[in-house]
């Protein structure tokens, strides 16, 4: 069992929006419900705690009301391999295109995700001041990433 556990809060729609996550991540990898709970005599009322797994990440997803909503301050970074990979998140996930730049998007219940190349991971980490700058430069303007973009500028073409 993972030590830490994102625990979403929804008004209503955790049942669908962990189906909706497990349809998408189950199209690359592993991913499942796990379990279903209403917790009774809460000062919520009645509140049910949807548990499910992304990836090996456990998730649970509460259906509790209107008090709280999503905001960009937190979000989820999903590191891909290849082009295909970010295409395929980018076209599943976003739902907000006027939110998408950086590589961020947000889906249908306002939740934000970062859908990111793996390989800018090791140009951060590796790269010249120089090199950086560069990569940094040619991601600022993207809205979806492009690897071979973010590859043409770490090398200076």
């Amino acid at each position: 069992m993972l030590k830490i556990t994102p625990h979403l809060w929804f008004n209503k729609e955790a049942r669908e929006a962990a189906k909706f996550y497990v349809s998408v991540f189950s199209g690359r990898g592993d991913a499942k419900i796990k379990s279903s709970t209403t917790l009774r005599n809460t000062p919520s009322g009645s509140v049910d705690v949807v548990t499910f797994e992304l990836l090996g990440q456990e998730f649970k997803a509460i259906i509790a009301g209107p008090l709280f909503e999503f905001n960009e301050s937190v979000s989820f970074m999903v590191n891909c391999d290849t082009q295909e990979e970010i295409d395929y998140y980018w076209e599943k996930l976003s739902a907000v295109p006027e939110a998408e730049q950086c590589g961020w998007l947000k889906d249908k219940y306002g939740l934000s995700w970062q859908i990111v190349p793996t390989v800018m991971g090791e140009m951060m980490k590796n790269g010249t001041r120089e090199q950086i700058d560069r990569v940094t430069q040619a991601f600022l303007p993207m809205k979806k990433f492009d690897i071979e973009s973010l590859k043409r500028a770490y090398k200076g073409e």
